[in-house]
Protein backbone atom coordinates (compact mmCIF):
# COMPACT_ATOMS: atom_id res chain seq x y z
CA UNK A 1 0.00 0.00 0.00
CA UNK A 2 1.77 3.53 -1.14
CA UNK A 3 1.35 6.36 -2.88
CA UNK A 4 0.50 4.98 -6.45
CA UNK A 5 -2.20 2.65 -5.08
CA UNK A 6 -3.88 5.81 -3.43
CA UNK A 7 -3.52 7.64 -6.89
CA UNK A 8 -5.15 4.72 -8.46
CA UNK A 9 -7.96 4.30 -6.10
CA UNK A 10 -8.65 8.12 -6.52
CA UNK A 11 -9.16 8.17 -10.23
CA UNK A 12 -11.11 4.82 -9.92
CA UNK A 13 -13.30 6.90 -7.62
CA UNK A 14 -13.63 9.62 -9.25
CA UNK A 15 -14.07 8.56 -12.77
CA UNK A 16 -17.30 6.49 -11.02
CA UNK A 17 -18.82 9.60 -9.42
CA UNK A 18 -18.27 11.60 -12.80
CA UNK A 19 -20.56 9.59 -14.39
CA UNK A 20 -23.14 10.07 -11.75
CA UNK A 21 -22.99 13.86 -11.82
CA UNK A 22 -26.34 13.76 -13.38
CA UNK A 23 -27.99 12.59 -10.39
CA UNK A 24 -29.52 13.95 -7.71
CA UNK A 25 -26.79 14.65 -4.86
CA UNK A 26 -29.28 16.07 -2.53
CA UNK A 27 -31.04 12.41 -2.22
CA UNK A 28 -30.38 10.57 1.44
CA UNK A 29 -27.95 7.45 1.71
CA UNK A 30 -29.74 4.75 2.68
CA UNK A 31 -29.07 3.95 6.80
CA UNK A 32 -26.80 7.31 6.56
CA UNK A 33 -27.82 10.27 7.81
CA UNK A 34 -25.86 11.86 5.36
CA UNK A 35 -26.97 12.96 1.21
CA UNK A 36 -24.57 11.84 -1.48
CA UNK A 37 -22.95 15.17 -1.46
CA UNK A 38 -22.17 15.02 1.86
CA UNK A 39 -20.73 11.93 1.85
CA UNK A 40 -18.27 12.48 -0.78
CA UNK A 41 -17.38 15.93 0.62
CA UNK A 42 -16.61 13.73 3.61
CA UNK A 43 -13.77 11.66 1.52
CA UNK A 44 -12.58 14.62 1.04
CA UNK A 45 -12.28 15.79 4.14
CA UNK A 46 -10.86 12.68 5.71
CA UNK A 47 -8.08 12.31 2.55
CA UNK A 48 -7.37 15.86 3.79
CA UNK A 49 -7.15 15.20 7.48
CA UNK A 50 -5.03 11.89 6.91
CA UNK A 51 -2.15 14.20 5.05
CA UNK A 52 -2.27 16.67 8.13
CA UNK A 53 -2.10 13.63 10.42
CA UNK A 54 1.28 12.14 8.74
CA UNK A 55 3.04 15.45 8.37
CA UNK A 56 2.39 16.12 11.64
CA UNK A 57 3.93 13.68 13.27
CA UNK A 58 2.45 10.85 16.25
CA UNK A 59 0.84 13.83 18.77
CA UNK A 60 -2.56 14.56 17.58
CA UNK A 61 -2.52 18.75 16.68
CA UNK A 62 -5.57 19.71 16.30
CA UNK A 63 -4.99 23.64 15.52
CA UNK A 64 -6.63 24.24 11.97
CA UNK A 65 -10.15 23.70 11.07
CA UNK A 66 -11.07 22.79 7.58
CA UNK A 67 -14.23 21.67 5.72
CA UNK A 68 -15.34 20.91 2.34
CA UNK A 69 -18.48 22.37 1.42
CA UNK A 70 -20.82 19.93 0.75
CA UNK A 71 -23.14 22.64 -1.06
CA UNK A 72 -20.50 22.67 -3.70
CA UNK A 73 -21.17 21.46 -7.44
CA UNK A 74 -21.22 17.34 -7.60
CA UNK A 75 -18.41 18.45 -10.05
CA UNK A 76 -16.29 20.29 -7.96
CA UNK A 77 -17.13 17.79 -5.15
CA UNK A 78 -14.97 15.09 -7.49
CA UNK A 79 -12.12 17.81 -8.03
CA UNK A 80 -11.63 17.87 -4.51
CA UNK A 81 -11.48 14.37 -3.85
CA UNK A 82 -9.13 14.07 -6.12
CA UNK A 83 -6.96 16.87 -4.85
CA UNK A 84 -6.78 15.77 -1.15
CA UNK A 85 -5.58 12.42 -2.47
CA UNK A 86 -2.99 14.31 -4.81
CA UNK A 87 -1.49 15.72 -1.62
CA UNK A 88 -2.20 12.95 0.77
CA UNK A 89 0.08 10.90 -2.01
CA UNK A 90 2.44 13.51 -1.67
CA UNK A 91 2.80 13.68 2.12
CA UNK A 92 2.95 9.76 1.44
CA UNK A 93 6.02 9.21 -1.08
CA UNK A 94 8.24 12.05 0.44
CA UNK A 95 7.83 10.51 4.24
CA UNK A 96 10.80 8.21 5.65
CA UNK A 97 10.32 4.76 5.96
CA UNK A 98 9.71 5.11 10.04
CA UNK A 99 7.17 8.10 9.66
CA UNK A 100 4.22 7.76 12.01
CA UNK A 101 1.08 9.98 12.24
CA UNK A 102 -1.67 10.09 15.01
CA UNK A 103 -4.77 8.12 14.24
CA UNK A 104 -7.54 7.50 17.33
CA UNK A 105 -7.18 3.52 16.25
CA UNK A 106 -3.40 3.59 16.21
CA UNK A 107 0.12 5.82 15.81
CA UNK A 108 -0.04 4.93 11.63
CA UNK A 109 2.89 5.07 9.46
CA UNK A 110 2.47 5.91 5.92
CA UNK A 111 0.93 3.00 4.49
CA UNK A 112 -1.55 2.88 7.17
CA UNK A 113 -2.69 6.23 6.10
CA UNK A 114 -2.61 5.50 2.46
CA UNK A 115 -4.76 2.37 3.34
CA UNK A 116 -7.45 4.18 5.15
CA UNK A 117 -7.81 6.26 2.74
CA UNK A 118 -7.97 4.29 0.18
CA UNK A 119 -10.88 2.57 2.56
CA UNK A 120 -12.60 5.93 2.62
CA UNK A 121 -12.39 6.64 -0.76
CA UNK A 122 -13.87 3.05 -2.16
CA UNK A 123 -16.24 2.16 1.02
CA UNK A 124 -17.79 5.82 0.55
CA UNK A 125 -18.08 5.70 -2.97
CA UNK A 126 -20.11 2.44 -2.51
CA UNK A 127 -22.19 4.34 -0.32
CA UNK A 128 -22.65 7.35 -2.65
CA UNK A 129 -24.01 4.93 -5.10
CA UNK A 130 -26.35 3.67 -3.03
CA UNK A 131 -27.94 7.34 -2.77
CA UNK A 132 -27.87 7.31 -6.29
CA UNK A 133 -29.48 4.26 -6.92
CA UNK A 134 -26.83 2.49 -8.53
CA UNK A 135 -23.81 0.11 -8.15
CA UNK A 136 -20.81 0.64 -7.71
CA UNK A 137 -17.58 -2.29 -7.79
CA UNK A 138 -13.83 -1.59 -8.05
CA UNK A 139 -11.14 -2.99 -9.41
CA UNK A 140 -10.26 -6.33 -7.02
CA UNK A 141 -7.14 -5.56 -6.65
CA UNK A 142 -7.57 -1.87 -5.26
CA UNK A 143 -10.34 -3.45 -2.57
CA UNK A 144 -7.47 -6.16 -1.82
CA UNK A 145 -4.74 -3.31 -0.84
CA UNK A 146 -6.90 -1.58 1.51
CA UNK A 147 -8.64 -5.02 2.76
CA UNK A 148 -5.40 -6.63 4.28
CA UNK A 149 -3.13 -4.07 5.19
CA UNK A 150 -5.93 -2.72 7.54
CA UNK A 151 -7.93 -5.65 8.37
CA UNK A 152 -5.40 -8.54 8.32
CA UNK A 153 -7.85 -10.75 10.40
CA UNK A 154 -10.31 -11.05 7.68
CA UNK A 155 -11.29 -13.94 5.00
CA UNK A 156 -8.64 -14.51 2.85
CA UNK A 157 -10.42 -16.60 0.71
CA UNK A 158 -13.25 -14.54 -0.33
CA UNK A 159 -13.92 -12.03 -2.75
CA UNK A 160 -12.25 -8.88 -1.70
CA UNK A 161 -14.36 -6.07 -2.30
CA UNK A 162 -17.20 -7.66 -0.58
CA UNK A 163 -14.79 -8.31 2.27
CA UNK A 164 -13.81 -5.12 2.53
CA UNK A 165 -17.50 -3.86 2.95
CA UNK A 166 -18.51 -6.75 5.54
CA UNK A 167 -15.25 -5.75 7.33
CA UNK A 168 -16.61 -1.84 7.09
CA UNK A 169 -19.46 -2.58 8.60
CA UNK A 170 -21.81 -2.68 5.34
CA UNK A 171 -22.63 -5.86 4.60
CA UNK A 172 -22.93 -9.69 5.81
CA UNK A 173 -20.33 -12.22 4.63
CA UNK A 174 -21.05 -15.88 3.97
CA UNK A 175 -20.49 -17.57 6.93
CA UNK A 176 -19.92 -14.20 8.65
CA UNK A 177 -22.46 -12.18 10.43
CA UNK A 178 -22.85 -8.31 9.55
CA UNK A 179 -20.92 -6.68 11.74
CA UNK A 180 -21.92 -3.99 14.27
CA UNK A 181 -18.68 -2.82 15.51
CA UNK A 182 -15.16 -2.37 13.65
CA UNK A 183 -11.93 -0.82 13.84
CA UNK A 184 -8.81 -0.82 11.37
CA UNK A 185 -5.45 -1.65 11.97
CA UNK A 186 -3.83 1.20 10.87
CA UNK A 187 -0.19 1.00 12.92
CA UNK A 188 2.43 -0.87 10.81
CA UNK A 189 1.47 -4.53 10.26
CA UNK A 190 4.57 -6.03 12.43
CA UNK A 191 2.84 -4.46 15.47
CA UNK A 192 -0.28 -6.60 15.06
CA UNK A 193 -0.94 -8.66 17.99
CA UNK A 194 -2.97 -11.43 15.70
CA UNK A 195 -6.03 -10.63 17.48
CA UNK A 196 -9.33 -9.98 16.11
CA UNK A 197 -10.45 -6.32 17.78
CA UNK A 198 -14.12 -6.76 16.53
CA UNK A 199 -17.47 -7.62 17.47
Amino acid sequence: MDANALLSTAQECAEFLSGQLHRDWSAAVPEMDMTVAQVVAHIADCVHWYSYDLAAGPVELSTMESKVRPESEPAELVVTLGTTAKVLAAVVATSSPDARGWHPWGIADASGFAAMACDELLVHTADAARGLGVEFSPTPRLAAAALYRLFPWTPMDTDPWPTLLWANGRASLPGHPRLTKWRWHCAPLSEWDGSAPIS
